[in-house]
């Protein structure tokens, strides 16, 4: 039974493995058929230029991203043995230098290794070359592409306001209802040209009622559900709700109109130009639906709803009706006017005339599509100017002036002056004559307002929607969060409008190989797969010792004798390395070698250890008390000027409570190498000294009596060693004495010296012992210039009726308070008042 089992386990090996080793060999690319067709490009690109069309180019360029991304795969391959025979050499040592020799054994060793080394390499080497080439003709092809694009956008036109050129619009207009009336015609020829919609009727019967039902009262319908459901829900959900059921504004006619399209299809009167007709028809109602809906988000018709825009009533009625027209506009230019263009380049290629005739042909076929274009671009013009001046509408308006919505507000009004000058360049260059230059201009405007607008009515959903789910105020609408989201739409958009601005899809693939390549930064190649290994590793190792730090502090840690100081400074040290360890491993699995930039960082640690020596003693300081531990957290120190609780030590510096609640931020380096007094380091004993005065004549015996057994009394006062009364001198104004106890908790100083001050005050009362104070005798030189008559005096002050009432003389405001008298202050100080007003109501500012 394990036998066969094993035989079959075996057959199954080897089949992976006679498959993974063909697939292997599939992988090398044939760089035989790659050299030719190689140069088969690069001759089209020198000798044939002129004569290669853009298909032709871009089917050239698209074989050889194909070939390009072959040696891409084929640069990885050998990769795993490739390390292991570079391990091996690692192993054997480093290489003898110049002059020096090595063992024989381990000579042959490394010449063998290094042969099977260039062996494997060789194929990743052919792979990268191969793949540099491709590069370089891709950039050639790129930049024939865009010098046409370039000549193609700067070529003139006739002038559509040559009116000689309007009749070729009456004359492409009747040759493109020829087109379509034939295919019509031709469509309907034949007995059985019904027989499709007979069958087909009841089916096309129904697709068109319902089609027809949802393109006209789907719009009612959505008004009607967001005001049931919005009465029922609560403002704060109001939002989100209308936001998700406007939704199917665009939705409901879409589908109706899906709908028509499948009757039509199915009914099997159309012909191929009128289907393609009717598709385009489709698409540009469809950009009118998207206008429209985008219209009432951007410029919501109820003022209770805050759109993004500081507008009254009139002028987003005005935006709305704006949004529309361009809509409306775009529609006409994008799907319709393409499928003019289209007709109008089949036109040509029919003709079967002379050259000089299709020339003639070819300028009357320009000059029709430029008088057409002419309308259309001078009305799209018009309606962003009247958008551009909106913009600028609400910067005047908006009178919150935030570093946020500052910067908001400079946005929006770059973008009206943008759209402004947009809108008065593009109809210029029309009337001129250069027409691909008008349409370069306008239209991108106009794509780039509408993405901009779903941008912005897309991050003011996902605000409402993280206000609701949080259950948070309206004002962390503004929020980190919402404002994030806001940042990735914004990104998210720059392809589209990179495309709408001309950019070709081809340039932002290039862009994305380029990105995904990586950049090489002194040998070290760093790619968005290198960093998000890089990343992801080292959050795992941060992760796990966080998860550690957290089991020592939480289980572990507690249950030991180490003090709080001690467990501090095993938690600190098991991050510092973890961190180090997480680094190390996520730079060792992300594959990047450090080796090339030995010298870069050499050079950089030299300039950063001069430019950062401060921070680096703190750091090496920081280790220092952690290690050592000369003060812990919850000590009670002094340094300096400052005395205060140690809060927490980090690396840098150490924070301190002092007793008036404030924090003191103390540079590590200051605790290693100044003077530093801890009250409660090994033990919470320490010293009080009292100092006690009394006045001459008193027993001093029976004060220092007094003193001692009031010291002897306090709970906190240990009696070995036992309290001392110290007759310390004589003061000019009192005896001197000093009550020295040492406490049995220090942190009790401050009650333990009011106590004794209470009881000794108490004391002294009562036994009659003074406490002296300090006294002074005056002497007056002239007494006789200080003693004045009564009748010397004003007349006003003489009756005490009439002395003057001090609480009227107080100034109630800077006005009444005038100015300085000569001498009393700084005469040419002005007064202003702190609203900017005029404090004196002089009219003269307050000078």
């Amino acid at each position: 039974m394990t036998r066969p089992f094993l035989r079959s386990l075996v057959l199954v090996l080897c089949f992976f493995v006679s498959s993974m080793a063909m697939a292997q060999e599939q992988t090398i690319p044939d760089y035989k058929s790659w050299e030719a067709f190689a140069k088969s490009v690069q001759s089209e690109l020198s000798e044939n230029r002129s004569q290669v069309s853009d298909t032709k180019l871009e089917e050239l360029r698209q074989n050889v991203v194909g070939w390009r991304d072959q040696f891409n795969k084929a640069r990885d391959t050998n990769a795993g043995q490739i390390q292991t025979l570079r391990e091996q050499i690692d192993a054997l040592g480093p290489a003898p230098a110049e002059g020096e020799t090595e063992e024989d054994a381990i000579s042959r060793r490394r010449s063998e290794l290094n042969d099977q080394l260039s062996k494997l390499q060789s194929p990743g080497i052919s792979a990268t070359e191969a793949a540099t080439r491709a590069d370089g003709l891709i950039r050639s092809i790129d930049t024939e592409l865009r010098e046409r694009s370039t000549d193609q956008l700067l070529r003139l036109s006739p002038s559509p306001l040559n009116p000689v050129n309007w009749g070729q619009v009456l004359v492409l207009a009747s040759r493109i209802s020829g087109m379509l009336y034939d295919d019509a015609a031709s469509q309907l020829q034949g007995a059985d040209r019904f027989a499709q919609f007979r069958t087909n009727a009841p089916l096309i019967v129904g697709l068109v009622l319902i089609g027809l039902v949802l393109l006209v009262r789907s719009q009612s319908w959505m008004d009607h559900l967001s005001r049931r459901l919005s009465a029922r829900r609560s403002v704060r959900t109001r939002l989100v709700t209308e936001m998700v059921i406007s939704v199917g504004q665009i939705v409901l006619p879409l589908v109706g109109m899906s709908l028509l399209l499948l009757a039509l299809s199915s009914s099997g009167l159309l012909g191929e130009k009128w289907q393609r007709l009717v598709i385009v028809m489709a698409g540009a109602a469809l950009v009118m639906l998207y206008s429209a809906w985008l219209a009432r988000r951007v410029f919501p018709r109820n003022d209770e709803e805050t759109g993004p825009f500081n507008l009254i009533g009139q002028r987003r009625a005005e935006g709305r009706f704006l949004l529309v027209v361009l809509g409306g506009l775009l529609a006409l230019w994008e799907p319709v006017g393409t499928w003019v263009l289209e007709q109008a380049q089949l036109l040509m290629k029919g003709t079967t005339e002379t050259a000089a005739a299709a020339s003639t042909a070819a300028t009357n076929m320009d000059a029709a599509l430029a008088a057409m274009a002419f309308p259309l671009q001078v009305l799209a013009g018009v309606t962003l100017y009247r958008i551009g001046a909106l913009l600028r509408r609400h910067v005047h308006n908006d009178s919150v002036k935030t570093d946020d919505r500052a910067f908001r507000d400079s946005i929006i009004n770059l973008l009206g002056l943008a759209t402004i000058v947009a809108a008065i360049i593009g109809p210029v260059l029309g009337a001129i004559g250069y027409v691909n230059a008008a349409n370069a201009v306008i239209w991108p405007m106009a794509k780039t307002l509408f993405v901009i607008g779903l941008v912005v009515t897309l991050q003011r959903f996902f605000a409402e929607l993280y206000v609701v789910m949080t259950h948070k105020e309206q004002d962390e609408r503004d929020g980190l969060a919402p404002i994030f989201v806001g940042f990735l739409l914004t990104l998210a958009s720059l392809p589209f409008l990179a495309l709408v601005w001309g950019a070709r899809v081809e340039d932002l693939s290039e862009l994305w190989n380029s990105f995904r390549q990586g950049l090489d930064i002194g040998g070290v190649r760093i790619s968005p797969t290198i960093f998000l290994t890089l990343v992801v590793v080292f959050s795992i190792g941060f992760a796990v010792m966080r998860g550690v730090q957290a089991g020592l502090r939480s289980t572990i840690l507690p249950k030991t004798k180490i003090d709080k100081g001690g467990q501090n400074a095993i938690l600190s040290g098991i991050s510092y390395i973890g961190v180090t360890l997480a680094a190390l491993v996520a730079v060792s699995s992300a594959g990047i070698d450090l080796s090339s930039l030995a010298i870069v960082a050499g050079a950089l640690s030299l300039g950063i250890g001069f430019g950062l020596q401060t921070i680096v003693q703190n750091f090496v300081s920081g280790i220092i008390l952690l290690v050592e531990r000369p003060i812990s957290e919850g000590d009670w120190i002094e340094v300096g000027t400052e005395m205060g609780v140690v809060k927490a030590i980090s690396v840098r510096s150490t924070r301190i409570e002092t007793f008036d609640r404030t924090e003191v931020i103390v540079p590590n380096a200051d605790l290693i190498s100044g003077r530093v007094t801890n009250w409660t380091r090994g033990n919470m004993t320490g010293r009080l000294i009292v100092p006690v005065g009394v006045a001459y004549g008193s027993d001093t015996r029976r004060v220092e009596a007094i003193l001692l057994e009031i010291a002897e009394d306090q709970p906190t006062v240990m009696m070995d060693p036992e309290p001392q009364v110290v007759f310390s001198g004589f003061g000019a104004d009192s005896l001197n004495f000093e009550i020295r106890v040492i406490l049995s908790d220090v942190n009790f100083k401050l009650r333990v010296m009011t106590d004794i001050n209470h009881q000794i005050a108490a004391r002294f009362q009562k036994d009659g012992i003074e406490i002296p104070f300090a006294q002074r005798d005056i002497w007056l030189r002239n007494p006789e210039a200080l003693s004045g008559r009564r009748e010397d005096r004003p007349d006003r002050w003489r009756d005490a009726d009439h002395l003057p009432d001090a609480t009227a003389q107080i100034p109630k405001s800077a006005k009444e308070l005038g100015t300085p008298r000569p001498g009393e202050g700084m005469e040419s100080l002005s007064f202003t008042d702190p609203d900017g007003g005029d404090a004196d109501g002089d009219g003269d500012g307050g000078r």
